[in-house]
């Protein structure tokens, strides 16, 4: 009998890649990861995952490579962890006859400016946005719009080349900065200029058309948005849970994503909930931990359940508040010595302590979701004993990092 597989589409970044592989194995599946650079995902080893080097960025290599794996193995079921390949891991599954989501619905959604678009026809609030491909066109957008205003890339994740922008100076820095290559291409430079919607931040997630879990999310010091604190279920009321749960779902019908999981991010402004961001694939790490913790529901397991055509469950199991509190470094170096790690997850509450860096790395902060040095989470029946285990478990981490030498020195 062939051995029966999941083919992932390149690893998760921060874990969740792990998450994957770890409950495919649970299911009794062989997961087989596809990868330009396998070296980068250290867990592959760890798990002794199979590994094959491919251009992930090509349909035809990929089919390629699928046809030949599935040549002597049953594909149980193709998906990717990662934002940037699951339309092309959903058009694998068109190919192959398999279960997946709609990649013209993903693609369409991965631009950030259609994605506005169609939101706003559908009625959504979203904040005022413009597009514009150069320098006169931001600075005019942000003066239609208003200071301060958000400029970000048309597509990307995890905060990379989001920024705040305050003055019109600001404004022509971090355009600088975007045109020049670091985070928009140089082709067809596209930049989002976008209304600052000021109030706090929530997170939906969804799997098909069912609302699983709205957090609530705190972030560093801006300009930047670098995630600080996220807390599963959001100290909510009924009433505004029931309206966040409303603007989620129709997010997912003016979008045409009511097939997988999907992250819906959003503020609470003076004139009610606004939807920042969708994004058409799972949360990444460690938001799906938390929701198991708070609800009893693994969202990893039952993507891919979804993904082999099983039938999933997505019953909660119980009840409680989970929490993760992230490590942030408060300057830039060299990380030289990381301590208090054991104390911290021997405090009752909290469940998991872990470092994303190892001593002697360089900390480089550029304002997105790789500057985090670690995170601790921790879970208990209420708020307040949950949020009393972070704070205990953070004051015993320390750590230390020498400052990059100046040039005077």
């Amino acid at each position: 009998m062939a051995t029966k597989v999941l083919i992932l589409v390149e690893g998760g970044i921060r874990g969740l890649g792990q998450l994957y592989v770890q409950a495919a194995k649970c299911l009794g599946l062989h997961p087989i990861v596809l990868s330009a650079d396998p070296a980068q995902y250290d867990y592959l080893a760890t798990e002794n995952i199979e590994a094959v080097s491919v251009d992930t960025g090509s349909l035809d290599a990929l089919v390629r490579e699928c046809s030949r794996i599935g040549a002597t193995h049953d594909i149980a079921g193709i998906t990717s962890p990662r934002e940037a390949f699951y339309a092309i891991a959903g058009k694998l599954c068109q190919h192959f006859g398999l279960p997946g989501p709609n990649p013209t619905s993903i693609e369409r959604c991965c631009d950030k400016f259609n994605q506005r678009r169609l939101l706003a026809e559908a009625g959504v609030p979203v904040p005022a946005y413009r597009l514009a491909a150069n320098a006169t066109e931001v600075e005019s957008a942000a003066a239609e719009i208003g200071l301060p205003v958000i400029l970000k890339p048309v597509a990307g994740s995890g905060s990379r080349g989001v920024r705040l922008c305050r003055t019109f100076e600001e404004v022509a820095e971090h355009t600088t900065y975007l045109l020049g290559g670091m985070q928009v291409s140089r082709s067809s430079p596209r930049i989002l200029v976008e209304e600052f919607a000021q109030g706090p931040y929530y997170t939906a997630d969804t799997m098909g058309n069912e609302v699983i879990a709205i957090g609530a999310g705190d972030f560093g010091p801006p300009p930047h948005f670098v995630y600080r604190e996220y807390t599963f279920p959001a100290p909510l009321t009924d009433e505004e849970h029931k309206r966040i749960a409303d603007i989620s779902l129709s997010c997912l019908r003016a979008l045409d994503l009511g097939w997988g999981p999907t992250n819906i991010e959003l503020r609470w402004t003076e004139h009610g909930p606004v939807v920042i961001e969708v994004n058409p694939r799972l949360a990444g790490t460690p938001d799906p931990q938390l929701i198991q913790l708070a609800h009893g529901v693994d969202l990893v397991t039952q993507h891919i359940k979804l993904v082999i055509g099983d039938e999933w469950d997505l019953r909660r199991r119980h009840s409680q508040t989970a929490s993760v509190r992230f490590l942030m470094p408060d300057y830039d170096g060299t990380l030289d010595w990381i301590d208090g790690d054991t104390q911290a997850s021997d405090v009752p509450g909290v469940v998991d302590v872990k470092w994303y860096v190892e001593p002697k790395t360089p900390i480089v902060r550029k304002g997105d979701y790789q500057e985090i040095l670690g995170h601790v989470i921790a879970a208990s029946p209420s708020l307040v004993q949950t949020e009393a285990a972070l704070e205990r478990a953070v004051d015993l981490i320390s750590w230390s990092i020498t400052p990059f030498p100046t040039l005077d020195e």
